[in-house]
């Protein structure tokens, strides 16, 4: 398939794209605001010039944050325009750069020559940053025809992905031959990027900017103080974070067999999505659970078995209140999310076996000994018990994830740099 037939076939599908807006409105509300957007239309005003950045969702917005914060700095004059795909990644990037305002930002268009032209041309960025791997052929096309750098940064790309890609060379090639730089996380993707068409001396091994994940101190201090508001220094408490659908049941299982042994455990669950917070909350409550949802700002006394993490951009902080963390979208076979979030704040790390879209993070950690994998409710309730009840053996745990950070940093470093040529050149 060649650029030409994806967009024919793209038009073709424009009415499955609408319905599945409107399948996915049913559920969250808001993709159905803003839909001209996706079409270039209806923008805010717009400064010209600077940096586009594009970051999918919430997680590459989250990894992009620091990326951006240190363009602001690098770069005073520039306005950053940073686009994203999804609602929830919308409200995150209003959410950090709230009080920003050379930053602006809408949702990217579909990747359509028309849509993606009249967005460049309202932008006119004088570099083209895309965060891991969302590659849109016209998007990338019409920076080429234009003169603009694209890089893709942080750039991962699994064996089952370049597959995929392999299968449509004729689309991949010449859009990865038009890209200026991939700055990839290990040499194994490089390489995978590499054997798919890309340029040899446009791709880098940076290493993952997720491992520049720096700390507020305030954090762990305002965590401390509100467990102390809780009474519950001496509490028991663990996290599961990012969980998706078929793995909250399984928590919840895995936290019943807790309280048999441990019964003032407390248990804070952050599904992965907002539109499943009701369902999560309704699932809790069905199951006997005494459930307090964080976004209702009562207070988790004593009784309170489970806190429902309901609210946007506090994950941090809901790791930072736990002594252990198990990390979702690893029970069910999505590929597990950010494993160094809860390492950079010296917590030991549970997962699942799923891990496909971590896996280079997932053996520094397992190798460390800052990681352990389980594979049901029975297990993840034994590792827990064991993290509860032998202190020093979470302790190895947190410290051995912490020297894994430290010693990965430098990413970020090295990304800024490739992109400081771009924009010079």
């Amino acid at each position: 398939m060649n650029r030409t037939l994806y967009t024919l076939l793209f038009h073709l599908g424009l009415p499955l794209v609408a319905i599945r807006l409107w399948l996915r409105a049913r559920k969250a509300p808001a993709y159905a605001k803003r839909v001209g957007e996706r079409f270039a239309l209806n923008h805010a005003v717009l400064q010209p010039g600077g940096i586009w950045v594009h970051a999918v969702s919430v997680g590459e917005s989250i990894a992009a944050a620091p990326m951006i914060r240190a363009l602001l700095l690098r770069y005073p004059q520039m306005p950053i325009t940073v686009t994203c795909m999804t609602p929830t990644g919308s409200e995150r990037i209003q959410a950090m750069f709230a009080n920003e305002p050379r930053i602006q930002h809408c949702y990217l268009p579909y990747d359509l020559p028309w849509a993606a032209a009249r967005f460049l041309d309202r932008i006119q960025p004088r570099l083209a940053v895309i965060m891991e791997t969302e590659l849109w052929p016209n998007h990338i096309h019409q920076c080429a025809r234009r003169g603009i750098p694209v890089a893709l940064a942080n750039a991962r790309l699994s064996a089952r992905s370049a597959k995929g890609y392999a299968r449509f060379a004729k689309l991949t090639r010449p859009m990865l031959e038009e890209m200026s730089l991939i700055a990839a996380q290990t040499e194994t993707e490089a390489e995978r990027f590499r054997q798919l068409g890309a340029r040899p001396e446009c791709v880098e091994v940076t290493g993952s900017i997720k491992f520049d994940l720096s700390i507020d101190p305030q954090l762990l201090i305002r965590a401390g103080e509100l467990r102390e508001h809780w009474q519950a220094q001496d509490r028991p408490v663990w996290i599961a974070a990012s969980t998706h659908e078929g793995e909250d049941a399984i928590v919840l299982a895995a936290h019943r067999q807790l309280l048999a042994r441990h019964p003032d455990a407390l248990l804070i669950l952050v599904p992965r999505h907002p539109e499943r917070f009701n369902s999560v909350f309704e699932l809790c409550q069905r199951e006997g659970f005494t459930t307090v949802r964080r976004s209702s700002g009562e207070r988790v006394s004593a009784g309170v078995q489970v806190l429902l993490g309901d609210t946007m951009g506090e994950l941090l902080f809901l790791y930072a209140l736990a002594d252990s963390a198990f990390v979702g979208g690893s029970l069910v076979p999505n590929g597990g999310h950010n494993l160094l979030e809860p390492a950079a704040l010296a917590k030991p790390v549970l997962s699942g076996p799923h891990l496909f879209n971590f896996l280079e993070i997932a053996a520094l950690l397992r190798e460390a000994g800052a990681l352990q994998e389980v594979d049901d409710a029975q297990g993840l309730a034994v590792a827990v018990q064991r993290l509860f009840e032998l202190p020093q053996d979470a302790q190895r745990m947190a410290e051995a994830g912490l020297k894994v950070m430290q010693a990965n940093q430098g990413a970020l470093q090295r990304l800024l740099e490739g992109l400081g040529r771009l924009l010079k050149g």
